[in-house]
């Protein structure tokens, strides 16, 4: 099957949005990135199963993204389809003292969405980009709070289209990582459990956590957010910043002068930039520092 007839066929049975050869750096947060082969937002979960099957039947590999926040996509793109969980996958109910969110619903407004119930626990999340689902493979958090810790069930489909749940008790959340990233699986939604509370309460803590990422990020320019794993009991920022790196730069990547651990794009800047200031800079840290630093932002595509 040729490109054209793939796209044209594929089209015909998604009722979301689909395009081919789609720059991969219009949905990463570091504006990089180059085209996927194909390219498809489902409007429901059916239609990701619909999708999933075309693929299948034509033995094309499938990558599966949120909001590309912790991406770093390569500049010759991805073959194969690409698989964008967004507003069709986004909504969010509440249900006492519960939230369901689709895997495609964005943190900072799971984060309202719990302050107008007046349920505490989510304020972490008003300034964390990211979407419900990436969030959930990774366990983001921030400020010693993590969305691990909120999860009751998870929902999942396998790349066959069969649906898995997970509550709380199967599931193990650690430091940036859970179990569900060793599974072959899609997530597709979840519910978490939230504690009431007063809104002025979560509203003065949420303004807080808002404030303090404003003043100490470069929230100005594009970027992944932390480019480095924090070593246990240490700041990944506070090493790269004591080696010497801070604002060291690589074509249009620069190591951000108001927090190391962000790699800011001032323009033009590349994957190969990025991974290259990677290398200097985790080289240059356990030179100086005797720590080797692991990556938190996830590569795809080929390098």
């Amino acid at each position: 099957m040729t490109g054209d007839s793939f796209y044209n066929g594929l089209n015909q049975v998604i009722k979301g949005r689909v395009m081919a050869s789609e720059p991969m750096s219009r949905h990463t947060s570091w504006r990089i990135g180059g085209p996927a082969d194909f390219f498809v937002e489902p409007a429901d979960s059916e239609d990701l199963c619909r999708a999933l099957a075309w693929a299948r039947n034509y033995g094309l590999p499938v990558i599966v993204i949120g909001n590309g926040t912790n991406l770093l996509v390569s500049d010759s793109g991805i073959r194969g389809l690409v698989i964008k969980l967004g507003a069709g996958l986004s909504g969010i109910e509440i249900k006492g003292a519960a939230i369901c969110a689709g895997a495609g619903a964005l943190l900072p407004r799971l984060a309202n969405r719990a302050l107008q119930a007046g349920l505490a626990g989510f304020e972490f999340l008003a300034g964390i980009p990211g979407t419900v689902g990436g969030a959930l493979l990774m366990n983001a958090g921030a400020n010693g709070c993590s969305v691990g810790e909120r999860v009751k069930m998870v929902e999942a489909i396998d790349y066959q289209g069969h649906v898995v749940t997970f509550t709380k008790n199967e599931l193990k959340f650690n430091y940036r990582k859970s179990c569900l990233s060793r599974r072959n699986l899609i997530i597709t939604g979840a519910s978490f459990e939230g504690m009431p509370c007063p809104g002025e309460e979560i509203k003065k803590r949420m303004d807080d956590y808002l404030s303090r990422r404003r003043s100490t990020q470069p929230l100005e320019l594009p970027n992944a957010g932390s480019v480095f794993k924090n070593p246990p009991g240490d700041s990944a920022g506070r090493l790269i910043e004591n080696a010497g790196c801070k604002e060291m730069r690589v074509g249009g990547i620069q190591v951000s002068p108001r927090h190391a651990n962000f790699f800011v794009n001032l323009g033009g800047g590349t994957a190969a930039d990025v991974l290259e200031l990677v290398h200097t800079v985790r080289a240059t840290v356990e030179d100086k520092c005797s720590v080797k630093l692991l990556l938190e932002v996830q590569i795809l595509g080929e390098v």
